[in-house]
């Protein structure tokens, strides 16, 4: 009883609170981007002439990139969201840049384990599990948006494209290294492993959980123990503030 009391105050809660304030941050300041980017939006609809945003046909979405990214010369910060074929496409110019312009590529874990292959030879990939629009901000000067099944948009007001900027580099140095997130065992990226670790940090009983992912409670009993494992987590509680830490849940507010 005694070990039980005072051993989480004083070695689980810290760890807990650290990754609080890390992942509240985080989310902030995503959402202070998407904001930032759906107020742009709104702005060049109603003033189309005077927003410092022009549309671009979604067919010409290559060669716009192209004449965004060449034009490179100090910076070029990526946000991949999914989309093979735009991920492609940017990588390809990517090839193209001089060596003295900074790269940062920001991706989801869907787009990191889709693009590993292409994205693993560069040291400047960071993965989020929060939703973001798929930006390329160039320079601080221009900014390419695109937003699926609605086109995209290039971004030329200079106050608007520095704030977007100075918010992904926030993002950006927050998240996760790309090398670490394909540490992880693919059994803890699967949805499964995501809804299980949901219903270990919100403390249903092991027969409610498996109710709701109609899995045996047998299976789901199975699978909780091997998440442990995979965490290096000594119990449940652990393994919600370790999945946190490692970026498997967002955090609790």
């Amino acid at each position: 009883m005694t070990e039980t009391v005072f051993e989480r105050p004083r070695v689980a809660v810290p760890v807990r609170s650290a990754a609080q304030s890390h992942a509240a941050h985080l989310e902030q300041t995503l959402l202070q981007a998407r904001q930032l980017i759906e107020s742009t939006v709104t702005l060049h609809r109603r003033r189309p002439s005077a927003s410092g945003v022009m549309q671009t046909d979604a067919g010409v979405t290559t060669e716009t990139l192209e004449q965004l990214i060449f034009r490179a010369r100090r910076s070029v910060s990526v946000s991949f969201s999914g989309s093979v074929g735009f991920v492609e496409a940017v990588l390809r110019c990517l090839g193209h840049v001089p060596d003295g312009v900074s790269v940062r590529i920001l991706c989801t874990p869907t787009a990191a384990d889709a693009a590993s292959a292409q994205l693993n030879s560069r040291p400047d990939v960071r993965v989020f599990r929060h939703d973001l629009r798929e930006v390329v901000v160039v320079d601080g000067s221009f900014a390419f948006l695109r937003s699926p099944g609605k086109g995209a948009a290039v971004v030329t007001d200079a106050a608007t494209v520095s704030a977007m900027e100075m918010l992904y580099v926030g993002v950006w140095s927050r998240g996760r290294r790309l090398g670490d997130h394909l540490e992880l065992s693919p059994r803890l990226r699967t949805e499964l492993t995501r809804r299980i670790l949901e219903r270990m940090r919100a403390g249903r009983t092991d027969a409610a959980a498996a109710r709701e992912l109609q899995v045996s409670l047998r299976t789901y009993r199975r699978h909780v123990a091997e998440i442990m494992r995979e965490l290096d987590a000594s119990s449940r509680f652990a393994a919600g503030v370790r999945a946190v830490e490692v970026g498997l849940l967002p955090q609790e507010h």
